[in-house]
Order: C-alpha cells, then sequence, then structure tokens
C-alpha cells in the first residue's frame, strides 16, 4: 500500500487550495480519497477503485447537491492514500471513518443490544450486553430495545433452563434460589446436574437464537421419542410441552420468505441530505429483527452512502449473513463480498433483486425505511416545537436544546451528593449525567451545596472540558436559584438562561381543615413573581421530567454513598477486621449482603480469616 502524503492528520491551514492543480496530481488508482477543511478537519472519507475520476466527478458542473456546491469554498486539502487493490481501499476507508468520524460520512452511534453466552464457562448462562467483544463468547441480536432483548432472554430461561445468577452467586450459594423453585434454572449450583445435558440446553438456546428452527424441533422431538421408548413418560411430556411452547413463540416473528438461508434486506429513503436505513434480519425464513439508523448531511451518492454503510454495519464484531439483498447497486459490490466474505469465513452473497420474493422482501424494507424516516421527523418537528414554545414563555435568549436539571440531596447533613441531568432536544441522555460529592460544605447547607456544585461544574465548561447548556434549571425556589446565578455571575457566565423550579406546596384555607396545593412554580432572575406554566402543559411537563430525573439521580447517589457507609461501619465494628481483611471479605464474596448469609465455613475460606474469626464475623454480623 502507498500514499502520495505523508500521514492524514492535521496540516496547518493553506494558504490558498488550487482544486484544478490538486486533481491532476491524484493517481488514476485504487484507494482512499480524504478530504480536508480549512482547518485541517477531515469532514469525508471515500474509496474507488479509480481515485482521480471519482474526486474529479465532485467538481463537474451541473451538480444540484448542496453540499457539492459548498466544496471548492469549505475544502482545504485532498488527501489520498493508494492501494493495492478495491478490497484493501474497503478496509482502510471503514478504519478511517471509525477513527476520524468525518462529518459528512455515515457513524454507527449503535445503541442496540446483544445477548451473550460465554460459551467457555463450565455453566453458560444469557447475558444483555451492549458491546460485542472478542472473549471468545457467542453474540447474538442486535436487539432494537432492551424490552425486546430481556422478552427474548426471559422465553429462554423459561425454555431451557439456564442459571441467570453470577458466577460469584455460582461458587458460594449453599441452597436452590427461587428460580429453580418456580422451574427456571436447573441449580447446578448445589445440585448434580448433567454437565452435558446442560450444555445441551444452551445449544439449543443458541439454535433458537440463530433461527435455526427446524434443527431445533428435530432435536427435540428426538428427545421426545427416546424418552417415551424408554418409558419416561414425564421427560416426554416436557419435551412436547417445550416444542408447544417455542412453536407458540415462533407464531411471533412473520415468515417472510420460504428461503431459509439467513439474510438481511435494506432499505433506503432519503430526503435531501437526510437518510434513513432500514435492516430486516430474516434467519430461517422468519423475520426476526427490523432496525433502523438515521443520518444528517448525507450529500454523496446514494451508493456511496450505502456502500460506506455495509462497510461499517459488517464490521468484525457483526457477522455477515450468507446473502443481503440491496434496493440499489453497489459499484463495488464484488471486493465488498470478498471483504465480508473475508471477516465471516464463509460465503457471502450481495444482490440487488429486481423481480420475485427477494425484491418483495427488499421493498418491504423501503417502506419500512420511508415510514421510520416519516416518524421520526414528524417527531423531530415535534420537539423543535416544544422548545419553541417554552422558550417563548419563559423568555429564554436561547432554544434550550441542552437542558441541565441540578438538584442537591442529604440525610440530616450527611453524605451531601448533588445531580446534574441533561436533556438534548427534550430526550434525556443519560450518558451526559454527572453526580457531585459535595466537598466544601459542612452539614446541611443547601443553598451552599448548590452554588459549589454550580461553579464546578462551570469550571469544567470554562476549560472546555464539558459544553455549554442551554437552559439551567435548578430544583428548588428563590434561595436555590440566587446561590446558582451569584456564582455564574462572579465566573462571568452570563449567556446561560437559568431558572428554577418550585414544587407545589399544601395550603390550608382560613377556618378550614381542607388542604390545597399551589401550583408549580418557575423563579426567573431578577423578577419578583414566579412565572405559573399552564397545567398539563407540554412546556411544564418537559421541566417536570427534567427535574423528577435529577431528582432521581441525586436520590440513588445519595442511597448509594449510604449503603458504602453501612457497609464499611457493619465490618469496621468487629474486632480484628481491618482494612486488608475489609477487602478481602469484599472482594471474595461482592457485598456486604453475602457476607452476611454467608457459613462459618465459607467466611473460614477467605484469605487472612480463619475458623476462629471466621465464627466472631458470623455471630457479629447476625446479632
Amino acid at each position: 500500500m502507498g500514499m502520495d502524503k505523508s500521514g492524514v492528520g492535521k496540516p496547518s491551514q493553506p494558504v490558498s487550495f488550487d482544486i484544478e492543480a490538486r486533481l491532476k496530481t491524484i493517481p488514476k488508482a485504487p484507494g482512499v480519497y480524504i478530504m480536508k477543511d480549512r482547518q485541517g478537519t477531515i469532514i469525508y472519507v471515500g474509496k474507488s477503485i479509480n481515485l482521480r475520476q471519482r474526486v474529479r466527478s465532485y467538481f463537474r458542473g451541473g451538480d444540484p447537491r448542496p453540499f457539492v456546491k459548498r466544496l471548492p469554498k469549505l475544502l482545504g486539502d485532498i488527501e489520498t492514500i493508494v492501494t493495492a487493490s478495491e478490497f484493501e481501499a474497503l478496509r482502510l476507508e471503514a478504519s478511517l471513518i471509525r477513527g476520524h468520524r468525518p462529518r459528512y460520512n455515515v457513524a454507527l452511534m449503535d445503541d442496540s443490544l446483544w445477548l451473550r453466552i460465554d460459551v467457555t464457562n463450565p455453566w453458560p448462562m444469557v447475558q444483555v450486553v451492549r458491546k460485542v467483544e472478542r472473549d471468545g463468547a457467542r453474540y447474538f441480536g442486535q436487539y432494537p430495545s432492551a424490552s425486546a432483548a430481556r422478552r427474548t432472554t426471559e422465553l429462554l430461561n423459561r425454555q431451557f433452563l439456564f442459571r441467570t445468577c453470577s458466577d460469584q452467586e455460582l461458587k458460594s450459594r449453599d441452597r436452590p434460589c427461587l428460580q429453580y423453585q418456580i422451574k427456571r434454572c436447573l441449580a447446578p449450583c448445589v445440585l448434580e446436574v448433567s454437565h452435558q445435558g446442560y450444555m445441551d440446553r444452551i445449544q439449543e438456546a443458541m439454535l433458537f437464537l440463530e433461527g435455526r428452527f427446524p434443527e431445533l424441533r428435530k432435536r427435540l422431538e428426538g428427545r421426545m421419542w427416546e424418552a417415551s421408548d424408554r418409558m419416561a413418560y414425564e421427560a416426554a411430556a416436557r419435551y412436547r410441552d417445550q416444542l408447544r411452547a417455542i412453536s407458540a413463540a415462533l407464531e411471533r416473528y412473520k415468515v417472510v420468505s420460504t428461503d431459509e438461508s439467513d439474510q438481511d434486506a435494506f432499505g433506503y429513503y432519503r430526503e435531501g441530505e437526510r437518510v434513513t436505513i432500514q435492516v430486516l434480519s430474516v434467519r430461517g425464513g422468519r423475520l426476526m429483527h427490523t432496525h433502523s439508523y438515521a443520518f444528517k448531511d448525507q450529500a454523496f451518492p446514494d451508493d456511496e452512502v450505502m456502500s460506506s454503510f455495509l462497510n461499517l454495519y459488517f464490521s468484525e464484531d457483526r457477522k455477515a449473513p450468507d446473502k443481503i439483498l440491496l434496493p440499489l447497486w453497489l459499484e463495488d459490490e464484488q471486493p465488498l463480498a470478498a471483504l465480508l466474505s473475508s471477516r465471516k469465513g464463509a460465503k457471502v452473497e450481495i444482490s440487488t433483486p429486481v423481480r420475485g420474493p427477494k425484491r418483495q422482501l427488499v421493498a418491504m424494507a423501503n417502506k419500512n425505511a420511508c415510514h421510520t424516516f416519516r416518524q421520526q421527523h414528524s417527531e423531530e418537528e415535534r420537539r423543535k416545537d416544544l422548545m419553541v414554545k417554552l422558550k417563548a414563555r419563559l423568555g429564554l435568549r436561547r432554544l434550550p436544546r441542552r437542558i441541565e436539571c441540578f438538584d442537591i440531596s442529604n440525610l440530616q447533613g450527611e453524605s451531601v451528593v448533588g445531580s446534574m441531568a441533561v436533556f438534548m432536544d427534550t430526550i434525556v441522555a443519560k450518558k451526559e449525567h454527572r453526580r457531585f460529592k459535595i466537598k466544601g460544605v459542612d452539614g446541611q447547607d443547601d443553598f451552599a451545596s448548590m452554588a459549589e456544585v454550580i461553579q464546578r461544574r462551570f469550571t469544567k465548561a470554562l476549560e472546555g472540558k464539558w459544553p455549554m447548556p442551554d437552559l439551567v434549571v435548578i430544583d428548588g425556589g428563590k434561595g436555590q436559584l440566587s446561590a446558582a446565578v451569584d456564582v455564574l455571575d462572579r465566573m462571568g457566565v452570563t449567556a446561560v438562561d437559568v431558572i428554577s423550579l418550585a414544587k407545589a406546596r399544601a395550603l390550608r384555607a382560613p377556618r378550614s381543615e381542607e388542604v390545597q396545593h399551589s401550583l408549580e412554580r418557575v423563579f426567573l432572575p431578577g423578577r419578583k413573581n414566579p412565572v405559573i406554566l399552564k397545567q398539563n402543559s407540554a412546556e411544564l411537563f418537559l421541566l417536570q421530567r427534567v427535574r423528577d430525573e435529577a431528582h432521581e439521580l441525586a436520590l440513588n447517589f445519595h442511597r448509594k454513598l449510604r449503603r458504602k457507609s453501612a457497609m464499611r461501619s457493619s465490618l469496621e465494628d468487629i474486632p480484628g477486621v481491618g482494612p486488608s481483611k475489609r477487602k478481602a471479605l469484599l472482594q471474595h464474596f461482592g457485598g456486604i449482603n453475602k457476607i452476611k448469609v454467608a457459613s462459618v465455613g465459607e467466611l473460614a475460606v477467605v484469605q487472612g480469616i480463619g475458623p476462629q474469626l471466621a465464627r466472631k464475623i458470623y455471630a457479629s454480623l447476625r446479632s
């Protein structure tokens, strides 16, 4: 692989960029081209079997796309990396897009879930995970939501009876748990369960997840008749019931193809620079999963967008199915199929069907992509309208796209904590949430605690480490609002809107036993009387959601610290149990609750404990 420039880092800003002169230096060879803006930031990565021809196509006259018209003013440089083949160019393109995440390339921000079965574990289980890792385990999915993943896990657990406890619980348990009592587990923790029999169930669960239903049905029917032949009628009845339950579960999955090979059908819908791609995963002829991906700023040709998406979607961690059905023809279809086949270790066929059942499957994917696009953008308009209304009602200076709410939680001045809950475009952004331990305030002083949290948060913003919010919501009344505003004034933060949301108060009418409640109030800096938002309005509901999220975040953090404190004190009160022994106990059992239910024998095997101290710990924790 050759390279006509040294590296792909950020060069110094060019004085001028002569596109025509640069085009003449681009080789007529396969490779990757890297477009940069005038600040040296990579904005697009593409690949081609003929670099000069592909790059030159963007600068031919008459191209109506807005982005292409902006290119001459936007571009600062174009770099190229020559590769030995288009196959190598595909691999390099995926690597560069993942590494640099250019603005105009598709970027998979995948929030889906997977089911993980660690086949290297002596007693495997099914776990719901967010990330696929190269750890020897088997991964199945992806699932578009936590509820979908949980439903599948519960179905598998009911039918195949694998364990759901952690490895630590498996080792330390001395009697079967509730899962065994309700016939959801074989209890390999304490019972003499056949290892081969347990692994057979895991294999059958994997057949179900792979969509290999005929094979699964054949195995279960064989066991049923085998049990019947040896007159083990109860076992035969269990296999019969299991077959019925699995057949009933399969009814939920729509039959969309008579072709029982694994195949993914892709739908594509575009309006301007916005694109939605829909994936229909068909296994054994049944539609198992569907997932959509939405992208903005996609001004490049449809085949480039689709090719780049497939290259990223079927990464080293997500193996391609036997067949990939596309709604449009790709110039690099053959090298892409070769790349995906090499990643999978088996042949992958890519086609663009024009008639028959496969074309109908692609048409279904296209229809779903269009529906998802309409739904997403209708929701976007609704959210934007809500932000505009909130801005107008409270007289805000900026559209409240990033809203941050702050809350303080404590119990009689102990374990005082603060929380910052974040909403982006009216949607909760849990990854942006932050928690704070109050360090510089003694006792219970909510105003001083709020001031400390605000100062720490905006110090990060002024240092460029955290983004600035559009709207700050303080959970409380005038006092908490004043504490926050004073800190922001001292720090010179004047462009951020700040409000506080005070909860409803109980009001007792004169000479009456009837208790009424005031309306929730919004306080604004410099305004004496609060703003009363219309009850049941979308604006008030949004602020309540933000406030409740911050309150829950602070409360959970406070409870966690209290549990840790109680854990430490429970062990600290036992003579002879110092820091090293406490650490050994917690590492061995995983928590104070498991230490409390441990037997003397289980405690004694922990390093540094011994029988005598184990009896003392056992007696102390139960007293």
